[in-house]
């Protein structure tokens, strides 16, 4: 694929789909691809946080400083593979799955109470207070059979989420 100010081809936007697990077609990975262009302002062929940082939607997510860890320095093919957990055609596995790598700050394939508490803070902010967060995770845990002392692995994290009905989609808009 070359540098981002290059075009794409035929075999390119083929090579993206099948690194994706055909999740995004072929006219969504154009548009990413211009969507990519724009963001790598130095055109070296990957993102970095700070161009990431310019997207306004990202830069106001409450997630975004833990977000930004697992984007910074995507190449086009790792921005597809980034941005489709978030497609509608993406499986409740591989939703769970982006969901665990936010929570696994450390990347150590384990999420701890304190992380899952840390997450549950950036999302919540001071709506609610601490006492009431610890509550919330800790029933959560406890309804799940785990206690503030357990760790998650990601089989654990899938067990444990796949039950729930994931509404985590990003539209790609089509230019």
């Amino acid at each position: 694929m070359g540098s981002a100010s290059s075009m794409l081809t035929q075999y390119d936007i083929e090579e993206v789909q099948k690194y994706c697990n055909n999740l995004s077609s072929q006219q969504e990975i154009v548009s990413l691809y211009q969507r990519f262009c724009h963001l790598d302002h130095n055109a070296k062929g990957f993102i970095s946080a700070d161009e990431f940082l310019s997207v306004p939607e990202f830069s106001m997510n409450p997630l975004s400083q833990k977000l930004l860890k697992m984007v910074d320095g995507l190449n086009f093919k790792d921005f597809v593979a980034f941005l489709s957990a978030f497609s509608a055609n993406a499986s409740e596995q591989q939703k769970i799955e982006m969901i665990f790598k936010v929570y696994d700050s450390d990347r150590n394939g384990k999420v701890f109470y304190k992380d899952m508490l840390q997450v549950m803070v950036d999302l919540s902010g001071s709506f609610i207070s601490d006492h009431q967060r610890e509550h919330v995770l800790n029933q959560l845990l406890k309804e799940a059979g785990y206690t503030k002392d357990s760790f998650l692995t990601l089989d654990n994290f899938i067990k444990v989420l796949g039950q729930s009905n994931l509404k985590m989609e990003v539209e790609v808009p089509i230019d």
